[in-house]
């Protein structure tokens, strides 16, 4: 046999958690032909791994690239950490289905992640319709897409509105998700803090989740609250696997927010270890840092987001409300994800904003902005930035500790997500958090090799098999013959996140080779042009 790739000399991780080997791979057509001790087949390419780990693509089972492909397909970001295959469509929000008659408000919602994404004009309408336009396009990495709930609800539910569907709205929510479901989604995802999904009730998703379970799909949860009502939030999601009936339920980037919460992982973990004891099947997914991204706009309280775009940005121009939601945010509300209270505006930096007159506080927070602006207080720079940018500001947020980090980290239901987008080094907006270039080499250089909280055969499950397993990939996260080669080859002694908050556009270190379905997409740390990946759909 005549290989495409051979890759000789290195230590192999087969992603199973199972000790290092030496050996020899040999690839041909996308796939992985030969393992062997030695392979003497001639080659067209044959790669020297000595020194250097050799073990399947990270799937990245939290990602937001799906955000970022109508700007750009290069997925440069997440290709040079080692991720072949990204899951997108999480926290409820996706880039489909969008109906007939509803473009503009959907241009409108995006508008406050890019607004070039206002611009863009979208080729589709339905779930299967913008699958199969993702699998014309031409893709460095594996795609694979769930059905956002926010997606569906404006679709045929609510949409912005705080009530419950009426009986024909839930049925048209149960037609568009099954129609999602038939053209190869894997499941539904929430993002229960965000509007309109805030005003949702357990009752509504576990109706939704019943046609999931139809299909034998998966519940994906950004859960309701990470801080004050973490351990509720946890057993709202065990609730509704076990009441739907779906395959199982991730909790996404799972963390616990806000410093006096700090050690309920402890509370968190047991739940879900318990969930699975008892027959049920609940995992998490997290990034290896201490800040979050998110929107500005989600700070404020959830009555203050209700309705179309247009209408929040109203709603806060108006001083009486402005006191209306600085009162709620002092008192509280029950239930309600608390950010300015619970981490404060001098924890709240901004990532991204859609105005130039904002630009120069990139990286600052909001208490240090208040100083540079010249302004009363924090609360006078909070409307100001929401208003000037039409609600466009990202932020990140400190708010996790080490302890909990490292907690979930070591769990065994826990598994690797970035939670962030496949960008190119040279994007110009802003400062993404620095998850969307190093969660990988983070956990592999900081987490495994500096600190040693587990092995690195633990930790590359975590980021291969594991995540497969999850998804019911039969022919990926494994180096085993006969899978689609997608392979990771890195020093694990130098491999290393680089990028910062201040600057996140920074590639890591350490990593050699990504290949992807067969065909190197990174090569010495640089990201070619070749684009081999596939939409791959859900297993029927």
């Amino acid at each position: 046999m005549s290989f495409d790739i051979v890759i000789k000399n290195g230590r192999i991780i087969n992603g199973a958690g199972n000790p290092w080997f030496y050996g020899e791979i040999g690839i041909k057509d996308g796939k992985i032909a030969k393992i062997k001790p030695k392979i003497n087949e001639d080659a067209k390419k044959v790669i020297d791994a000595s020194g250097k780990i050799v073990c399947p693509g990270f799937i990245d089972i939290h990602s937001h690239t799906d955000y970022i492909l109508p700007i750009s397909r290069s997925q440069e970001s997440t290709l040079c950490q080692g991720v072949t295959t990204a899951v997108v469509g999480m926290c409820g929000s996706g880039m489909a289905p969008i109906p007939e008659g509803k473009e503009d408000e959907f241009k409108k919602r995006m508008s406050v992640l890019d607004p070039v994404l206002e611009q863009f004009e979208y080729p589709y309408h339905t779930f299967k319709e913008y699958l199969d336009y993702n699998k014309r396009k031409r893709n460095p990495a594996n795609l694979i897409f769930f059905v956002g709930y926010e997606n569906i609800r404006w679709a045929g539910g609510q949409g912005g509105e705080d009530r419950y569907a009426t009986p024909e709205e839930l049925e048209n929510m149960k037609g568009y998700l099954r129609e999602a479901m038939e053209a190869g989604a894997f499941g539904m995802s929430t993002g229960l803090i965000y509007a309109p999904q805030v005003f949702t009730t357990t009752t509504e998703i576990i109706e939704l989740a019943k046609v999931v379970a139809e299909y034998n799909g998966l519940y994906f949860s950004h859960i309701r609250g990470e801080g004050e009502t973490v351990v509720k939030a946890i057993k709202e999601v065990i609730e509704i696997v076990e009441n739907s009936g779906c395959a199982g339920g991730q909790i996404a980037h799972h963390k616990v927010s806000g410093e006096k919460f700090w050690g309920r992982s402890k509370d968190t973990i047991r739940l879900i270890e318990e969930a699975n004891e008892r027959g049920l099947s609940i995992t998490c997914d997290q990034y290896p840092y201490n800040r979050g991204m998110s929107d500005l706009v989600t700070a404020l309280p959830p009555w203050a987001r209700k309705g179309s775009h247009d209408d929040i940005l109203e709603r806060i121009k108006n001083p009486e409300i402005q006191e209306r939601i600085k009162k709620d945010v002092e008192k509280g509300i029950e239930g309600w994800e608390n950010w300015i209270r619970d981490e404060g505006m001098k924890n709240l930096y901004i990532a991204t904003v859609n105005s130039g007159k904002w630009k120069d506080v990139v990286g600052k927070n909001l208490t240090e902005i208040t100083q540079i602006k010249g302004n009363s207080n924090d609360w006078e720079t909070y409307f100001q930035l929401l208003i000037d940018n039409e609600l466009g500001v990202m932020i990140t947020i400190e708010s996790m500790g080490e302890e909990d980090i490292r907690r979930i980290m070591t769990s065994r239901y826990q598994m690797v997500g970035t939670d962030g987008f496949g960008i190119p080094a040279s994007f110009s907006a802003g400062a993404y958090h620095p998850r969307c270039f190093g969660t990988y080499p983070r956990v592999l250089g900081k987490y495994v090799r500096e600190e040693k909280i587990m092995t690195l055969e633990q930790a590359i499950r975590k980021m291969t098999s594991f995540p497969a397993q999850r998804l019911r990939l039969q022919d990926r996260g494994l180096v085993l013959e006969g899978n689609w080669a997608d392979i990771v080859i890195f020093n694990p002694d130098k491999i290393i996140d680089k990028g910062t908050y201040e600057q996140p556009y920074q590639l890591p270190e350490g990593i050699s080779y990504v290949i992807v379905n067969g065909v190197i997409v990174v090569q010495n740390g640089k990201k070619n042009k070749k684009s081999p990946g596939i939409v791959i759909r859900r297993p029927t």
